[in-house]
């Protein structure tokens, strides 16, 4: 098992046997968990005697041979099958019949590994995340011919441990790097159209739905050289499901070793290990505001009005906007160039702005050109919407701008998942508020956009766009259609 495994193990009074292909390996594993805890007795997290008794539950034994008397193994070797196989055929020989086999893989089937054991229903899969004493959710994985008795076993030890389990089929990517495909590739998509900057993106996202890290930070977090393998095995895997489709830009930069903070560059630049953010632009300074005018078949317009109000702009009721009027729409999937077309819009004068969300529940404001929108309009509607002081960001014209398109994409990938019964709802929603750190889970995301919001969304994606990518999973249509909750779960 890994040394984070080993140490909640010893930690919850388990007396755990550490085995490792090189011995020294072994010595380390131990010195480091006795350091980790007389860390934690100095800042007073853990008590002495607690802590000498933890170290004394360690043992580490020659072959696996010396592992035959345990309950319980947990492999956590190299991602490789024919290694994995290979481990459990030994253990199988020595371990007693009813001892429990788990794999900590996060990339390989479950099914494939006990494919050559005599007894697959004793193996599962039990992936724990990095930091394990920190991230306090587990995976436990059914292989195809996994006992449901074993599954209970694991979910209670992972209770006792002091994590939270959550329940999984066997399919690529189990839960949480499942769930997790739509906000990376999504914001890469987006970078890869130069719809804004990686710095604008990772703004937006924080400031309008509330992600502690913008998707560009997470991707320079945990390295490129750990997450692209990761986007591409899970796409190969779903024979190459566009929902998952990975980026060149993220392919390339892999290649040419922008791998991130680690190495001090990344899609920022780090210097003494802080990122090197370019500051962003400031609002114009416009003499007289334009006369504003919205369309009255406008999505949001009610909302929309209520917002030009409260910033003292000066509102134009006509049927038809005068000459002089900035124009704005506010798309649910669609972008501005398609709005003005279909309405016989000025382009020159119209903008659009997100407001998929409630102006009072966001930090930040995001507004979208069109090829033909005039420089003069683009500065008026910058400074008017930031009139109050609240932060706005200006993009290039997209289908659903940013947040929406992202937001629309991680939801249908959830409901795609509840769809093919790879996990309850309940346990996605727990797997990726822990797993992931989102600021909700993804069905109750979708819910607070609205599921008939984020159905209208990804059509209309489809339609600007022609990408299968954005099909909405059946799951998700059947209850926008209907008007339910994604949470909500009777059939």
């Amino acid at each position: 098992m890994g040394r984070g495994i080993a140490q909640i193990a010893a930690q919850a009074g388990c007396t755990v046997h550490l085995l490792d292909a090189q011995p020294a390996a072994v010595e380390a594993a131990c010195a480091a968990l006795r350091d980790t805890w007389d860390k934690l007795v100095a800042k007073g997290r853990l008590d002495a005697d607690a802590a000498q008794a933890c170290a004394a539950r360690l043992r580490p034994v020659a072959d696996v041979a010396g592992l035959a008397g345990c309950d319980l193994v947990i492999e956590a070797i190299i991602e490789r099958l024919d290694a994995k196989q290979a481990l459990f055929a030994q253990l199988e020989d020595v371990m007693a019949a009813d001892a429990v086999l788990a794999t900590n893989t996060s990339s390989l089937s479950v099914t494939a590994i006990g494919s050559r054991l005599r007894a697959p229903q004793r193996l599962a899969g039990f992936h724990f995340f990095n930091p394990v004493p920190l991230m306090k959710v587990v995976e436990v994985v059914a292989g195809l011919k996994t006992d449901p008795s074993v599954c209970e076993r694991l979910a209670a030890f992972a209770r006792d441990m002091g994590h939270t389990p959550v329940l999984a089929q066997d399919t690529p990517g189990f839960i949480v790097n499942h769930a997790g495909r739509g906000y990376i590739t999504e914001a890469l998509r987006i970078a890869g159209e130069r719809v804004a900057d990686f710095a604008t993106i990772d703004r937006i996202l924080k400031d309008q739905m509330g992600f502690r890290l913008g998707p560009f930070e997470l991707l320079d977090l945990t390295a490129l050289d750990v997450s692209q393998p990761v986007m591409e095995s899970i796409y190969h895997q779903y024979y190459e499901e566009p929902r998952f489709r990975p980026s060149v830009i993220a392919a390339q930069r892999l290649a040419g070793g922008v791998l991130g903070r680690k190495v001090g560059e990344g899609f920022y630049r780090y210097a003494d290990g802080q990122a090197q953010v370019p500051p962003e632009p400031p609002v114009p300074a416009v003499t007289a505001l334009p006369p504003v005018w919205v369309p009255g078949r406008a999505a949001r317009r009610a909302e929309l009005l209520q917002l030009l109000k409260d910033l003292g702009a000066t509102i134009e009721t006509a049927a038809q906007p005068s000459e002089q009027a900035l124009i704005v729409v506010a798309p649910l999937g669609h972008d501005v160039t398609t709005v003005a077309a279909v309405e016989r819009l000025d382009p020159g004068r119209t903008v659009g702005i997100d407001m998929v969300l409630p102006d009072a529940a966001v930090k930040r404001r995001v507004l979208a050109t069109n090829p033909a929108t005039r420089s003069d309009m683009r500065a008026a509607a910058h400074a008017l919407l930031a009139r109050d002081g609240k932060a706005v960001s200006v993009i290039r014209d997209s289908g659903g701008f940013v947040t929406q398109r992202v937001v629309a994409t991680i939801v249908n990938i959830a409901s795609d998942i509840c769809q093919q019964g790879i996990c309850s709802p309940a346990d996605l929603e727990t797997a990726v508020t822990l797993g992931l750190g989102y600021p909700m889970g993804p069905l109750a995301m979708g819910d607070r956009v609205g599921a008939a919001s984020v159905l209208e969304i990804l059509f209309n994606l489809q339609t600007v766009y022609g990408d299968m990518r954005y099909r909405p999973s059946p799951w998700l249509r059947r209850r926008g259609a209907l008007g339910l909750s994604l949470l909500h779960t009777e059939e």
